[in-house]
């Protein structure tokens, strides 16, 4: 099972896919794997890279660092397990903005590959991403145009996800 998880900043998106990958890797006996996608940046990434771990301790997780070209996570796992991946969001900053050489304006076209090459590769994942689109400010070029990606990310996931699930202040909605 595919599984989408959206919702604001520090909502609790990841804590609920923690909770529902360990749940699905104990039902079928599989291995878990956390895919940790954020390249810290400051001291604020630094903490909650820090409470990620802290909340996950014991849980069993097997943690990947992979904050680019996600299908290389797949050469440490066992493609049978069950992966979450924390977070979309974070995935595409670093492809866009991460690289050498600066913005890499295709790098929305190019996660959402391989995004769909990880959904297929694997029978069990869940994908956290956050939801930047509810205000109602303009924002300049570069900042519309990671939006533009990140919801072009988003739609392709939630059309392959058997289950859509948005996080608002700790309270679930399933959509699929």
């Amino acid at each position: 099972m595919h599984v989408f998880i959206s919702g604001g900043c520090k909502n609790g998106k990841s804590f609920f896919a923690q909770e529902t990958a360990k749940k699905r890797a104990q039902e079928r006996g599989a291995p878990l794997y956390y895919i940790a996608t954020m390249i810290p940046a400051d001291e604020e990434d630094e903490a909650r890279i820090r409470r990620h771990v802290r909340e996950r301790e014991g849980w069993g997780f097997i943690t990947i660092e992979q904050g680019m070209d996600i299908c290389g996570a797949l050469e440490y796992a066992d493609s049978d397990g069950v992966f979450l991946l924390d977070s979309v969001t974070a995935l595409l900053s670093n492809e866009m903005f991460g690289r050498p050489g600066g913005l890499q304006p295709t790098a929305g076209e190019k996660v959402k590959g391989e995004l769909l090459e990880f959904v297929q590769k694997t029978g069990d994942a869940i994908f956290v991403s956050d939801y930047l689109y509810s205000d109602a400010l303009q924002y300049d070029e570069l900042t519309e145009g990671y939006r533009k990606a990140l919801a072009g990310c988003d739609r392709a996931l939630v059309r392959v996800c058997e289950r859509v699930v948005e996080v608002c202040y700790g309270t679930c909605f399933e959509f699929k």
